[in-house]
């Protein structure tokens, strides 16, 4: 498992890339199977992005059965995040794949019967049933489409957020679906697009993009966090592990103190000076934006008098 299937998976996804640019689908089927028989690692997943080519020829795709073995592949490859060892049974991911998402509900697939010429009509249509559970989309309601500008922006903005970095790729998740059922939560709660709904939009694509806290953009591409949940998070939740524990020790250093509030500031070691790298500073905290954010944190240098601000 290495160049050969590396630069095979590369082939493939070339050619399903310039299918999705013309929107000719046809033989995308074949490549798929293709697919279906070469053992995936994370490792493949993450150099060849194949996961991106078999998403678009998904989306652009009106064939029942090439969007079902598309999403069949990109269920499958997401176990790779949570079993490395994944890639290295493909014998038993080829079954998987061979017995479930193929076959729709309402009818027969040819591919299935292909697979196995003793599958039954009722064993068809329970198959499907198992991949709801697992799938992120199946979980939550579709997004109800709209056709206010502000509200496509956003949504477009949230999907453009959730795919920073790479997990997406591995983890094969709908960032266009997801993005909207985000914009949906909010929506709701404010029921219009005045200032308050832009600003919690902006927050929670500033905290997804932030490339030091990939873990909440994991967790909810993963399904950990639900869109419902991730469109009503606090700053300090949606905070990275790291910045929680400084602003654990800030508040901690501050009521031991008692000094939060006072002209003078609280004297503190945990922050370093950009100019003369001393740690001796003095910090107060000021509450500047929306309730639902963070207070901001100025410090002041005791050694060489610079003077910032950390968020």
């Amino acid at each position: 498992m290495g160049k050969k299937e590396e630069e095979e998976i590369i082939r493939i996804a070339k050619k399903m890339d310039k299918m999705a640019q013309k929107k000719n689908g046809a033989g995308a089927l074949d490549l798929l199977k293709e697919l279906r028989s070469v053992p995936m690692t994370l490792e493949l997943l993450q150099s060849t992005r194949i996961g991106m080519s078999v998403n678009a020829i998904r989306k652009q795709s009106t064939d029942e059965e090439v969007t079902s073995l598309a999403k069949s592949l990109i269920k499958s490859w997401k176990k790779l995040l949570d079993e490395p060892g994944g890639g290295e049974k493909p014998s038993d991911e080829k079954r998987k794949e061979q017995t479930t998402p193929v076959v729709s509900p309402s009818q027969g697939s040819p591919e299935a019967k292909e697979e196995s010429s003793s599958s039954s009509n009722s064993s068809s249509k329970s198959e499907p049933t198992e991949v709801a559970p697992n799938t992120l989309i199946n979980t939550f309601p579709r997004a109800p489409s709209t056709s206010d500008s502000i509200r496509l922006k956003c949504r477009e903005m949230l999907a453009n957020a959730l795919q920073t970095g790479d997990d997406y790729i591995a983890i094969g998740a709908d960032c266009e679906e997801l993005g909207a059922q985000i914009e949906e939560c909010i929506f709701q709660e404010f029921k219009n697009t005045d200032m308050k709904y832009k600003n919690r939009v902006r927050s929670r694509i500033s905290n997804l993009k932030d490339m030091k806290n990939p873990n909440l953009r994991r967790t909810v591409l993963c399904g950990s966090v639900t869109p419902e949940r991730m469109a009503k998070m606090t700053a300090e939740e949606m905070a990275s592990d790291e910045l929680k524990e400084m602003r654990k020790n800030l508040t901690k250093e501050a009521v031991r103190d008692h000094q939060m509030a006072t002209t003078g500031g609280t004297q503190t070691d945990l922050f370093t000076c950009g100019k003369c790298k001393g740690k001796s500073c003095t910090y107060t905290q000021v509450q500047t934006r929306s309730a639902d954010e963070p207070m901001t944190t100025f410090v002041f240098c005791n050694e060489c008098g610079n003077r910032w601000k950390f968020c």
